[in-house]
Parts: structure tokens; C-alpha cells; sequence
């Protein structure tokens, strides 16, 4: 064991010194003795063999190290590296090592496994994704408290989650996020050190082109802990390299999830989270900060420019931002300033146009903003204040060719794919010199293209001019009323020119070709076939579309078709604009096709288009019909589904109150029996004069509100024979001709309608249950005050002394007492009950004014008058069996020889039960 621990000692230090010439001389042998020895001594678990474990694992990084930056050193590196893992279980035991939780092992062991990743990657990223558990052990060492291997282990999980989505997902789904932003916090966000700057590597890592981690990034809420990154105050003094760095990249971060190569709706929901916790406001205030170093603010303007990129709402924040000038000054005005300035940097007004563009990009509101700051009626007089618009003409026409192209292809974003703001642009006229009369903006383009300024000025002006006639036949007729147009355009393309040319002329034939494909032909002297004729007899169809070639065919065109951002390492560079690729693309082919049409397939072609135009305009008005009778259906569902629950309400409280009552009805029936026993006992002449006294009043005061709610019992049924009666008159109602479609279109809502019908039977059935059982209170009621009328007409019982009569009167008194209780209750439960029928009342209200509203569309009801036909026989058969049955009930009550009364026939039955009942009374009492 000495030996072993004095020769990795010389190893180490033969790594450290420099001499690693002499490692070509360890062979396979050697490198696997030295491993299985550490295996050897891991197993063994012992404390003096621990610290040799920790030599032998610096001796196989030394081994391995690849911070030499000779290529002899690095292939070294990378042999012995492949020797190492040509074993896989060499990977799966030193991942075991990792769970020691001494430092002299757990570090060593993080710091060669770094080194194999860097060394082959791919390889032990394979080895580690096959080993049970080997990422979750690896995660672990993130929280670990000794903050060196915690640094190294962010190192580690870098090389290890480099170019793998696999493993970027696990490492994702064991918390990274949580652990990673939690570290940038303690290390104080863009103010911390290295180990923030590395956090914020593996964040990208994990992120960038990775949809699932970047969903499951924006449903943890963990956009919202990137807000105080952004914190940095306006502070002239502070921004120290370490900072800069960090700030840079928690831009780039931002930037990775709301990429425009992202998926749009991953990205439209990222950047809606961004303007709800507050992080756009926040990048909005660097932005307009002072003091801010030069590379943090284009990189600011970038994340903005993406952050509000095809988001309305963040484009609409980005509208109101004003910068802290006197007066104050849109923040896109600001902008715009700069990139018309020469004397600014080049990435800074790259960054700027870039904002610019993703401002515009499919925001009509935007655009139309920006071209009403050009027309007459918006322009400020004074010349106090300089607008958008103003700052775009003075870059167009200024002697700086970038800052021609830049307002050019700006100016084309406010145009793209907007048919309205091409035509209100016509209207902007310009003042050349004093004296001179002004000329339109189109004129002017034209006007500067043909004086034969540079190529980058002339590309910037062909590619505005080709967005605002493409899709626009009034702008192609106003380019073609200056007769001077066309034949330079003929000119310019037939011209045999450098390679430099081109490329102008190839925009200056696909210029022509969209006057051709978008002409109307409004013009005589410029129709289309007299275009075609004249392009073959001047320059040549084949001659023209080898011209028209030229666009795509260059080698700037292919580098501008791949990102939307202008991303050019100088100015030299800046020819294509990204939104004028994908119109060349769109227009190459059609107007190839309509060079050699003739005039007989124009005219079909013509045709064709009318027929499709009017075929659309009729799907246009089929598609709006469909669509509001959508919304109707959706109402109506609406006001069912409420109905529907709000009769669910009226079931259940109907169903308790029953329940009460029913409760009620059981005790006031037992302490009847109870007072009818005792009363057979007791002296009821002061039970007589308590009831006498209160009984009579609360009873005639129950008999007046069970009038009245029998009157509204009645209203209520007039209510629905009216509503019976209107449903007669749609039956008796003739659909008018040429309503089938509509008519077969409401067919689904005759079901609704039926099932209104079946819940205003329902709630009727409920009404009708609910007075049988008032009546029957009433009669129990009446029946009570003629027991006591009965108690105090009779005699004490003689012989009784006066104290066992003053205590059965005072028991007597209490019962009583309970009754009148009882009785209070009773009359809460039938102003409930009152109540209950004053919310079916207004529920038949509603029913009313639904039907109501249905009656205006009896066309449509057609399929539910039969319905409803067929629910009124049902309803007709049930009545008829109901008076037949009250009037069989009535016969046997006459001739049981009661007399019957028409109102309340239940009422009368009760009358004749007490009666009984007092007979039955009157006879135990005399027989006593």
C-alpha cells in the first residue's frame, strides 16, 4: 500500500510540473491496474485507504488532462480516454465513486469525469444514460454544501448535457431548474461571479432547441425568477466585466425561449408570460437607461425586438414606452433616430431595424401608426417634435447608403401583407425645393433610383418598391402612369452589365413582372399583353427570365433566407432583407408563368379569378350566417344550461322544504295526540281563554296569506293557459316559403324547447303539490281551534282541589305555549313558502320572455310545433284523467252525504274528519 500511494504520488506530481512526455509509456495495462486498485480500495471501505482512493483517481485525470493546447497532448488525452472507457464499467464505477462523500474522493472523481466528457462526449454520454441512475447521482452534486464540488459538478453537468436532448430532458425533470436558479440567486444574480456565468451556460444548455424543456420551463412559473436578473438600476459606475458577461447571457437565455425558430405557440406563451410578471417592462427600462455599455444595449434591443415579436400585446407596451427626455419621446422614435445616424455602430443599428421589424411584423395597428405619421393631416407644422415617419423619408433620401437600405427595407415592414396602408401611401407627397411642386413618394423612389446612386441605396429602394406594388393594382397603376418608368426598367434589365449589376438588374425584372402579374389593366398604354410584347421584343422572355434568376442565385440570398434577424459582418453585406426573400420566392414562379400565358389564358385566367372571387364572396356571406346562427344556438344553450340550473335550485330547496314539512307535520301530529290525552284530564277553561286570547288571531292571519296563495296559485295558472294559448297560435302559424334551411337549422333547438315545456309542467305539478299542503295545515289549524273552543265550554272535574288544578293549568299554559311556537313556526314556513312561489313566479316570467323571444323566429320552429302538437295531446290526456278523477272524488264525498264545496274540497273533507273526531271525543267523555 505504501508503494501504491508513493507512485500515484510521483504521478501527480509529474502531471503538475509539466512532464507529461512520460505518460505515453503507461499502457493499457498500467491505467486499468491503477482503476481496479481504487475499485479495491473503495470496497473496502478504510479510512487510511480512502486518501490513497483520492490519489489514484488525480492520477487518472492527470492522466487524461487535456489542458495542454499542443495537438500531441490532446490526442494523448484522447487515447488514453478511449482506453479508459473501452471498458463501460470503468463509467458505471467511477459514478459509484461519486456517492462518497468524502472531498478527497467525490472531487477528484467530478474532476475526471469532466475530463472524459470533454475528451469523447458522445461516448460516455451514451455510457452514462444506459447506467441505472447514473444522472440523478450526478444531480446531486448540485446540492452539495462545499461550494468547490458544487462549482465543478456545474462544469460537469455543461460537457455532460451538451448536444443530447436525452439527457437535457432528465436533468431537466430532476429539478435542475429549481437548484440552477436558486444557486444564481445566493451568488447575487448579475452582480455574482464565474459560477453565475456558468450556471447560466448549463441553463442554455437545457433549453435552447429543446421544446420540452422549454415548456416545462414556462409551466414551473420560472420565467417569472428571471425578473430580478434585470435589476440593474441606472447607474452610470458598476458594470464590471463579470457583469457584462452574466447580463449578456441572461439575455440570451430570454432570447432562447422566445426564439422565432421555436414552435409560435410555445413562443406566443412565453412571451405573454414575460409581459405578465413584468420582465418586458424591465428590459424596457434598460433600454431607455443611460449609462448602459454599448454591447449590453444591442443585445437589449435584440431581446426586445424577439420578446414583442408577432405578440399584440407586447407590441402595444412597446407603442407606449417613452424615453426619459423633456419633452418625452417614443422609445421607437429614439430607435429610429439611431439607425438613421451614420456616426452610430453597426451592430447598434442592425439591432435597432431588427426591433423595428419585429414591432411591425403582422401588426396592422403598428403599421398603420407608422404610415399615418407621413400623411398631410398628422404632420406637425411647428417642427417641434420629429415622428417616425419623418425619420424614415430622412434616412430614404439622405447621402448614407445604409441608411437608405435601412429606411427602405423599414419602410417595406410597414407595408408587408397590408393592402390598406400601400394605398394610403400614395397620398404622401413630398417638397423637393423651394419653388417646386411636390411630388409623391413613389414618384421620389423612382425619381432617386434612375439618377444612379449605389447599389445598396438602388437595392433598398427596388426592394420597397416591389413590397408596395406586389398585391396592390393601385400602386402598380400609379408606378406605371409616369411613362418614364418602364422603359428604364426595360432598359436597365436588357443592358449587358458587370457581375456587380446583376443583382440590380434581376429586382429591376422582378419589378416589371409584378406591374405585369398585378396590372388590371386599367391603363391602355400599359396592359398586360402590351407589357409582354414588350419585354419580348426589347429584352427577350428567355432573356428576362434569366435576369429574374439572378435573386435567388446569389449568394447573399440564401444567407438572408435563413433567419429573420440582420445579422452582417459589415455594411458591405447588407443586401436582403429576410420578409423580401420569402416575396421572391412566392412571385418567381407566378410571374415566370405569366410572362408566357398568352392573351386568351389571361383571359381565362381572369374569368377563373372572377368566378373564384365571387365564390368566395358567396362562402364569405354563407360562412357569416353560419356563424351568427352559431352564436344564436350558443345563446340559447346558454339560457338553457341557466334555466336548467336554476330549476335544479328550485328542486332541491322544494325538496328540503317538503322534507321540513313533513318534519313539522310529524310533531304537530304528536303533540295533537299528546293534548288529546291530556285533555280528557284537565280543566280547560284558562286554557280556553289563553287560546281565546292569542289562537283566533294567528289562525284568521294563516287564512289570509293562504288566500293569497291561492289568488297567485291562480294568476300563475292563467299565466300558463296564456302561454298554452300563444303555443296554439305558432302551431296555427304557416312557415313562409323558402325556410327550409333555416327552419332545418333550428331543428336542434326543439328538443330544448320541449324540455322548457316538461320543466314548466314540473314546476306546476310542485305548485299544485305545495297548496294541498297548506290546505291541509289549514285544516289542522281549524281543527286545533275547535278542540279548544270544545275545552272551554266544558266543566272542571269536581273534587279536584284547587292545587291540583292550578298545576295542571300551568302545564296546560305550557303546552300551549309550545303550541303557539309551533304555530309561529308554521306561518315562517308558508311565508317560505310564499316566497319559494314568488321565484317560480319569476321563474315563469323568464320561461315568458324566452318564448317570447322564440316567437320571433316561428319560421324556424317548424319541427317543434309538432313536437310541442304532440306534448299538448299528452298534456290534454293528463288533464282530462285529473278532473275525472276530482270528479269521481267529489261523488263519493256526496254521497257519503258531505256536503262539497267547488273552491276548496279538501279543505271541507278535513271539516268533515274533525267533526268525527268530536263526536268520537264527545262520546269518551260521557261515558267517563
Amino acid at each position: 500500500l505504501c508503494d501504491t500511494k508513493n507512485s500515484s504520488m510521483m504521478l501527480i506530481r509529474i502531471g503538475e510540473s509539466g512532464y507529461s512526455c512520460l505518460f505515453p509509456h503507461l499502457n493499457l495495462m498500467t491505467i486499468n491496474i491503477i482503476f481496479r486498485f481504487t475499485i479495491l480500495i473503495y470496497t473496502t471501505q478504510t479510512y487510511p485507504l480512502i486518501g490513497i482512493l483520492g490519489y489514484n483517481l488525480r492520477t487518472l485525470k492527470f492522466i487524461l488532462r487535456e489542458e495542454n493546447s499542443t495537438r500531441q497532448s490532446e490526442d494523448l488525452g484522447s487515447q488514453f480516454t478511449e482506453i479508459f472507457i473501452k471498458q463501460q464499467e470503468n463509467v458505471t464505477l467511477l459514478l459509484s465513486l461519486l456517492e462518497e462523500f468524502d472531498f478527497h474522493v467525490r472531487w477528484p472523481g467530478v474532476k475526471l469525469l469532466t475530463s472524459l466528457l470533454k475528451q469523447l462526449g458522445p461516448q460516455v454520454q451514451q455510457i452514462i444514460l444506459v447506467s441505472p441512475m447514473g444522472v440523478s447521482r450526478l444531480m446531486d452534486l448540485l446540492a452539495d454544501s462545499r461550494e468547490v464540488i458544487r462549482n465543478d459538478g456545474v462544469l460537469l453537468l455543461q460537457a455532460l448535457t451538451r448536444s443530447n436532448g436525452a439527457i437535457q430532458k432528465i436533468v431537466a425533470f430532476e429539478n435542475a431548474f429549481e437548484r440552477l436558479l436558486d444557486i444564481i440567486t445566493e451568488e447575487g444574480n448579475s452582480d455574482g461571479g464565474i459560477v453565475v456565468e456558468d450556471c447560466l451556460i448549463l441553463l442554455q444548455n437545457l433549453l435552447k432547441n429543446n421544446n420540452s424543456n422549454q415548456n416545462f420551463f414556462k409551466e414551473g412559473s420560472y420565467i417569472q425568477r428571471m425578473k430580478p436578473w434585470f435589476e440593474v438600476g441606472d447607474e452610470n459606475s458598476g458594470w464590471s466585466a463579470q457583469k457584462v458577461t452574466n447580463l449578456h447571457l441572461m439575455l440570451q437565455l430570454v432570447r432562447v425561449l422566445v426564439s422565432p425558430n421555436n414552435p409560435p405557440g410555445a413562443t406566443s406563451s412565453c412571451q405573454k408570460a414575460m409581459f405578465q410578471c413584468g420582465l418586458l417592462q424591465q428590459l424596457c427600462t434598460i433600454l431607455m437607461a443611460t449609462g448602459v455599455p454599448a454591447d449590453i444595449l444591442t443585445e437589449t434591443i435584440n431581446t426586445v425586438s424577439e420578446v414583442i415579436r408577432g405578440c399584440q400585446v407586447n407590441q402595444d407596451y412597446f407603442a407606449s414606452v417613452n424615453a426619459p427626455s423633456n419633452p418625452p419621446r417614443p422609445a421607437i422614435v429614439v430607435l429610429l433616430m439611431s439607425m438613421v445616424n451614420e456616426r452610430q455602430p453597426f451592430v447598434l443599428r442592425c439591432a435597432v431595424l431588427y426591433c423595428f421589424q419585429c414591432f411591425l411584423y403582422k401588426n396592422q395597428k403598428g403599421q398603420g401608426e407608422i404610415v399615418s405619421t407621413l400623411l398631410p393631416s398628422t404632420i406637425d407644422a411647428t417642427g417641434n417634435t420629429v415622428s417616425a415617419g419623418q425619420l424614415l423619408c430622412g434616412g430614404l433620401f439622405s447621402t448614407d447608403s445604409l441608411s437608405n437600405w435601412c429606411a427602405a427595407v423599414a419602410l417595406a415592414h410597414a407595408l408587408q401583407e397590408n393592402a390598406t396602408q400601400k394605398e394610403q401611401l400614395l397620398r404622401v407627397q413630398l417638397a423637393t425645393s423651394i419653388g417646386n411642386p411636390p411630388v409623391s413618394l413613389l414618384q421620389q423612389c423612382t425619381n432617386i433610383l434612375s439618377q444612379g446612386s449605389k447599389i445598396q441605396t438602388r437595392v433598398g429602394l427596388l426592394m420597397l418598391l416591389c413590397t408596395w406594388l406586389s398585391n396592390c393594382p393601385i400602386a402598380v397603376t400609379h408606378f406605371l402612369h409616369n411613362s418614364a418608368n418602364v422603359p428604364f426598367l426595360t432598359g436597365q434589365i436588357a443592358e449587358n452589365l458587370g457581375e456587380e449589376e446583376q443583382l440590380v438588374q434581376g429586382l429591376c425584372a422582378l419589378l416589371l413582372g409584378i406591374s405585369i402579374y398585378f396590372n388590371d389593366n386599367s391603363l391602355e398604354t400599359y396592359m398586360k399583353e402590351k407589357l409582354k410584347q414588350l419585354i419580348e421584343k426589347r429584352i427577350g422572355k428567355e432573356n428576362f427570365i434569366e435576369k429574374l434568376g439572378f435573386i435567388s442565385k446569389h449568394e447573399l440570398y440564401s444567407r438572408a433566407s435563413q433567419k429573420p434577424q440582420p445579422n452582417f459582418p459589415s455594411p458591405e453585406y447588407m443586401i436582403f432583407d429576410h420578409e423580401f426573400t420569402k416575396l421572391v420566392k412566392e412571385l418567381e414562379g407566378v410571374i415566370t408563368k405569366a410572362i408566357y400565358k398568352s392573351s386568351e389564358e389571361d383571359k381565362k385566367e381572369e374569368e377563373v379569378k372572377k368566378t373564384l372571387e365571387q365564390h368566395d364572396s358567396i362562402v364569405t356571406h354563407y360562412k357569416n350566417m353560419i356563424r351568427e346562427q352559431d352564436l344564436q344556438l350558443e345563446e340559447l344553450k346558454q339560457q338553457i344550461s341557466t334555466l336548467k340550473c336554476q330549476n335544479e335550485q328550485l328542486q332541491t330547496a322544494v325538496t328540503q322544504q317538503v322534507s321540513q314539512i313533513q318534519q313539522h307535520k310529524d310533531q304537530y301530529n304528536l303533540l295533537k295526540v299528546q293534548l288529546g290525552k291530556d285533555s280528557q284530564h284537565q280543566g280547560p277553561y284558562s286554557d280556553g281563554a289563553q287560546m281565546n286570547g292569542v289562537q283566533p288571531e294567528e289562525i284568521s292571519r294563516l287564512r289570509e296569506e293562504i288566500e293569497e296563495l291561492k289568488s297567485n296559485r291562480e294568476l300563475l295558472q292563467s299565466q300558463l293557459a296564456e302561454k298554452d294559448s300563444l303555443i296554439e297560435n305558432l302551431k296555427s302559424s304557416q312557415p313562409s316559403p323558402g325556410t327550409n334551411e333555416q327552419s332545418s337549422a333550428t331543428a336542434g333547438d326543439s328538443e330544448q324547447i320541449a324540455e322548457l315545456k316538461q320543466e314548466l309542467a314540473t314546476l306546476k305539478s310542485q305548485l299544485n303539490t305545495q297548496s294541498v299542503e297548506i290546505t291541509k295545515l289549514q285544516a289542522e289549524k281549524q281543527e286545533l281551534l275547535q278542540k279548544t273552543e270544545a275545552f272551554a265550554k266544558s266543566a272542571p272535574v269536581p273534587g279536584e282541589s284547587e292545587t291540583v288544578i292550578a298545576t295542571k293549568t300551568t302545564d296546560v299554559e305550557g303546552r300551549l305555549s309550545a303550541l303557539l311556537q309551533e304555530t309561529k313556526e308554521l306561518k315562517n314556513e308558508i311565508k317560505a313558502l310564499s316566497e319559494e312561489r314568488t321565484a317560480i313566479k319569476e321563474q315563469l316570467d323568464s320561461s315568458n320572455s324566452t318564448i317570447a323571444i322564440l316567437q320571433n323566429e316561428k319560421n324556424k320552429l317548424e319541427v317543434d310545433i309538432t313536437d310541442s302538437k304532440k306534448e299538448q295531446d299528452d298534456l290534454l290526456v293528463l288533464l282530462a284523467d285529473q278532473d275525472q278523477k276530482i270528479f269521481s272524488l267529489k261523488n263519493k264525498l256526496k254521497e257519503l252525504g258531505h256536503p262539497v264545496e267547488e273552491e276548496d274540497e279538501l279543505e271541507s273533507g278535513d271539516q268533515d274528519d274533525e267533526d268525527d273526531e268530536d263526536e268520537d271525543d264527545g262520546k269518551e267523555q260521557g261515558h267517563i
